[in-house]
């Protein structure tokens, strides 16, 4: 087995669980709507989160032209999957008490959820340097605007003072998100 497909079968790991957390906790909404009504910030930004991973999953399949690995190099793209299990948990934390609502947990939260969620654009340039200056350049300049924007989400998030316009914020971003997916990542070729 070569590196990338070594390093692969741990950053499926750690993502898979993070997709399920996030899966499972979507699943109680639906499953005790009455106990989670009103819960649309922590909803759009779950969705932000699953989308996040999945996309993070598909496009280090760019790592493949990676030929000569380090272990620091390892271990960024280790903790960089990390980022996105770490905001999984935020969205849906282990156990709360049941006199406690879980989005109020997560506003609460949210400068952890959201310093996170800043901290994966940081580690997102880095892991497209790593990929070459080809790839860099291969992705435009809106590439640099991405970045930008995603920053300047996660600081109005972070001084959102009600539900609503977090998720809003979260919206906006996912629209977004979704557009630039699509224009860019639909094809691994």
């Amino acid at each position: 087995m070569d590196a990338y497909g070594h390093l692969r079968i741990l950053v499926s790991m750690i993502l898979g669980l993070g997709i399920t957390r996030v899966l499972s906790g979507l699943s109680r909404r639906i499953q005790s709507p009455a106990r989670t009504e009103g819960m649309l910030a922590q909803t759009v930004w779950a969705v932000v989160v699953l989308l996040g991973a999945v996309h993070f999953w598909w496009w280090e399949f760019g790592l493949r032209r990676i030929s000569d690995w380090h272990f620091g190099a390892y271990v960024f793209i280790l903790c960089y999957a990390s980022l996105h299990f770490v905001m999984a948990t935020l969205i849906f934390p282990d156990a709360l008490p049941d006199h406690a609502e879980s989005e109020s947990f997560f506003m609460r939260r949210r400068r952890w959820f959201f310093g996170v969620f800043a901290l994966t654009f940081g580690f997102d340039l880095f892991d497209t340097l790593m990929k070459g200056s080809d790839y860099l350049h291969a992705l435009g300049p809106e590439y640099f605007l991405r970045l930008a924007l995603g920053l300047c989400v996660a600081f109005a998030a972070l001084r959102a003072r009600t539900l609503q316009r977090v998720a809003l914020i979260g919206a906006v971003w996912l629209a977004y998100d979704i557009s630039w997916i699509v224009r860019r990542y639909d094809s691994l070729g």
